[in-house]
């Protein structure tokens, strides 16, 4: 009897931590290649728990499209030694991203370089 209160109290601690590690996945982005794009920074949201760059990006074809990458937090940045005034809107920049599975206009920003910078990981 003791043994199968301490498996369903074991049970029960963990079920409340599946789904903070599931909204932690990078399940909707393709993790095997990376995007490489170049663009002009358009806006910046620093917040919890995801940092948000959007970046106008021109094809060959002179289409602009706006991409919006994902990266890391703001306190993850800050840690990371990231200012919040490394990138504003009107930079170019380029970075390296997972692209969205479902192939719209959206990643995971992995790597960004501000033009005349040193690439700096932003996930």
């Amino acid at each position: 009897m003791r043994y199968k209160s301490l498996t369903l109290a074991a049970l029960a601690a963990t079920l409340p931590v599946i789904p903070a590690s599931a909204h932690h996945s990078h399940g909707n982005y393709l993790m095997t290649e990376y995007t490489h794009l170049t663009g002009t920074v358009t806006e910046l949201h620093w917040v919890n728990p995801h940092t948000w760059v959007y970046l106008d990006v021109t094809d060959a074809d002179g289409e602009t499209a706006t991409w919006l990458l994902e990266a890391a937090s703001a306190n993850t940045l800050r840690r990371q030694g990231i200012a919040e005034d490394l990138v504003q809107p009107g930079d170019s920049v380029s970075v390296r991203c997972h692209r969205l599975r479902d192939g719209s206009n959206g990643c995971l920003l992995g790597f960004l370089t501000p033009e005349g910078g040193v690439e700096r990981e932003w996930d």
